[in-house]
């Protein structure tokens, strides 16, 4: 995820991916030749909808055709949280003007710095990782699910100080049916944060693991090197986030990264207190792009971002890489959803020309679809 928060939260002295050698070392890259393949004929880039002055990350489509979206408060002055995106392009505040008025400190029933939005069945969940303008979490960090026939809330988590520390940056969820778990990926300290949705216990697993940490690179966006204010590269850890189509595996990657990772799902809910028989289910899939956010399509295709190249790239089942499509108007895709048409829907959060504190009034943030593999 994201530039704004690595400037709060860089951590020094992170054990990288299995393929490291020694602490210090570089993970050395051919990004040219990532393992992509010739790719097909590119479908047409369509713009949904854009927002002048209004950093947009999270989007997510029901099953209905229902469109959302969300904007993080990185910074001061951030008009609303989380809006339902109407068939035209405009936009309304959802669920209401109460739920998105911010006050200058956390209150019940009120969003405090919402990070991503994600549709489930006849539900919206929104997640709140509590840390308005990345300075560390403030109260709790909070998942809250609305009923998308009445948009009233109907539940809502919070989540402890050990699950969701002052420097976690809870960032992105995924929920599986058959064991009615939620999975979210912190970013700020690295980890997969699990909520038993029924039970509303929570745990923290792979938050001392390799895989979810960030890796020893640098990233080039928009041909400069992706760097902090200091010259120092950030360390962003895992980030995106996807379940495989039938619920058994959970694929996640660090954004300051290359490599792709899966873990059992039926490990990660029967772990208790050791974390050995985790850790064997643990696999290292191999180079990918740099990714942010990532979803499966109905085929096991994974769809990712692929933030170096201007692109959104794919790994097939068969663990082929391949580029769905290169724009250059695609400056930073973030968050993915696939609508009932089968149109990928992704928003671009133009990270690395929106760094923390700066305002961001002459930007313009767009959310994209372009239709997918048939």
């Amino acid at each position: 995820m994201k530039y704004l928060f690595i400037l709060c939260f860089t951590v020094t002295g992170l054990v990288s991916c299995a393929s490291r050698q020694g602490a210090d070392a570089e993970v050395m890259v051919d990004k040219k030749t990532i393992g992509l393949l010739p790719t097909e004929k590119e479908p047409d880039l369509h713009e949904v909808t854009q927002f002048k002055g209004v950093q947009v990350t999270g989007v997510t489509v029901t099953r209905t055709g229902r469109m959302f979206a969300n904007f993080p408060r990185w910074r001061e002055n951030v008009p609303y949280s989380v809006v339902e995106i109407m068939p035209d392009g405009t936009h309304k505040l959802y669920p209401d003007e109460a739920w998105n008025t911010w006050t200058g400190e956390p209150q019940k029933n009120r969003f405090t710095c919402v990070q991503s939005v994600y549709a489930f069945k006849d539900s919206l969940f929104v997640l709140d990782p509590s840390s308005p303008e990345l300075k560390g979490v403030i109260g709790k960090a909070m998942l809250y699910e609305f009923d998308l026939a009445t948009n009233q809330l109907k539940r809502s988590w919070s989540f402890s100080d050990a699950v969701a520390p002052e420097k976690s940056y809870l960032n992105d969820i995924r929920i599986d049916e058959k064991s009615g778990q939620a999975f979210i990926t912190d970013s700020g300290l690295g980890g997969i944060v699990v909520l038993d949705l029924k039970r509303g216990t929570s745990k923290r697993v792979l938050d001392k693991h390799p895989s979810t940490k960030a890796e020893n690179v640098i990233l080039t966006v928009e041909k400069k090197k992706f760097l902090l204010p200091d010259g120092k590269r950030p360390q962003i850890h895992s980030d995106g986030i996807a379940l495989s189509p039938g619920g058994e595996k959970l694929y996640y990657h660090a954004l300051t990264g290359y490599h792709l990772y899966r873990v059992s799902t039926d490990a990660i809910v029967k772990q208790k207190r050791n974390e050995t028989d985790l850790v064997k289910s643990v696999e290292n899939l191999g180079v990918t792009p740099a990714a942010d956010g990532m979803i499966f399509d109905k085929k096991g295709n994974l769809y990712m971002a692929d933030l170096e190249r201007n692109a959104i790239s794919y790994r097939t089942p068969g663990g082929d890489m391949k580029i769905l499509i290169q724009d250059e108007r695609i400056k930073w895709p973030d968050s993915f959803a696939i609508d009932p048409e089968n149109n990928l829907i992704f928003t671009d959060s133009l990270i690395q020309d929106a760094a923390f504190g700066e305002q961001v009034d002459d930007l313009t943030f767009k959310i994209y679809k372009v239709a997918l593999p048939l």
